[in-house]
């Protein structure tokens, strides 16, 4: 497990924490950490064309707080392999909670606070209820599945799900993500479509353009995304965020900018009225991307919380509350 040119970080740095390459499943996973090692684990879970470096902003902080900060490039993501339809299983939320539950098991090896953005959020979630030893808490910010506005039924009959299968495949085999997700990459559009997850203009920041663009433009993206949407489009009713949130045993905290055009606040209000053991904090003038784009409120919401629930575990090291 051979570290790779540690970085000192500063508060925007792409390269913050020390780089390190775990592999599971024969697959190479990049992952970094930061912050004293004896401090309280957490476990930072990036969002749908993203990467450990969406992190750059929140994860100094948090160590500077006394927190041992890991992020993980999921399977399909950054600097991790980008498979394709020939593995054993498509790229889903299962095979994402799996790759995490293993990495707490494996590499962190004690009891973590997980955090995840959107689809981090989906996959911390699945992962908690797939390990729940390994997991202390769970924060989604924010929790995003089509299943919230179209529910997946508990049973389809044996042709639907064969009509769905084939329909997925020959679709996604025909369409030319090879073609279409480099062009995106290299034009205006990409900028057009990143800005919409935010409430506040980037059109200044280089950084974050760069560090979506980088991965999409890698040779492996298109099949990697094409596993995704078949795999994602195929998970039984299970494997979705309303069954997983009735199987979840451990306090879990969502995070959601009220402007967020992705993924709207108000289904986050719903989610709250419907399991009221899991908490909802809004961020004003907030999109997608709360810990990016209201770093500030972000970590003022989320430490006092973190306090409350995590009982004696709490980190070494400085101050955390400073």
């Amino acid at each position: 497990m051979p570290a790779t040119s540690p970085q000192t970080a500063d508060r925007s740095s792409l390269d913050w924490g020390e780089h390190h390459e775990w592999i599971w499943r024969g697959l190479p996973c990049h992952w970094r950490c930061l912050g004293p090692e004896q401090g309280q684990p957490l476990l930072l879970l990036h969002g749908f064309g993203a990467s450990s470096e969406h992190w750059r902003r929140c994860a100094p902080s948090l160590a500077e707080r006394g927190y041992r900060v890991f992020s993980l490039d999921l399977i399909g993501f950054g600097r991790s392999a980008q498979p394709g339809l020939a593995m054993e299983r498509p790229l889903d939320n299962r095979l994402w909670g799996r790759q995490v539950s293993a990495f707490l098991q494996e590499i962190i090896q004690r009891p973590s606070v997980l955090i995840g953005n959107s689809l981090g959020g989906l996959a911390a979630l699945t992962a908690a209820v797939l390990n729940p030893s390994r997991v202390a808490v769970v924060v989604a910010t924010p929790l995003p599945d089509p299943a919230f506005v179209t529910p997946v039924p508990s049973r389809r009959g044996p042709l639907r799900r064969r009509w769905t299968r084939w329909g997925l495949h020959g679709f996604f085999r025909v369409f030319p993500l090879e073609l279409l997700l480099p062009f995106i990459s290299r034009t205006p559009l990409l900028r057009a479509g990143l800005q919409g997850a935010y409430n506040c203009s980037i059109r200044d920041d280089v950084a974050l353009q760069r560090s979506i663009r980088r991965p999409a433009l890698r040779p492996t993206a298109a099949r990697a995304l094409r596993s995704m949407c078949i795999g994602m489009g195929l998970r039984p009713r299970g494997a979705t965020a309303p069954a997983l949130l009735q199987q979840l045993e451990q306090p879990m905290l969502l995070i959601w900018g009220v402007q967020d055009r992705f993924v709207p606040f108000a289904l986050g209000q719903r989610i709250h009225q419907q399991h009221p053991k899991i908490d909802l904090l809004p961020i004003d003038h907030c999109g997608h991307c709360p810990h990016d784009e209201c770093t500030k409120s972000f970590i003022e919401q989320l430490l006092p919380w973190l306090d409350r629930n995590l009982g004696e575990r709490r980190p070494a090291g400085p101050d955390h509350r400073r």
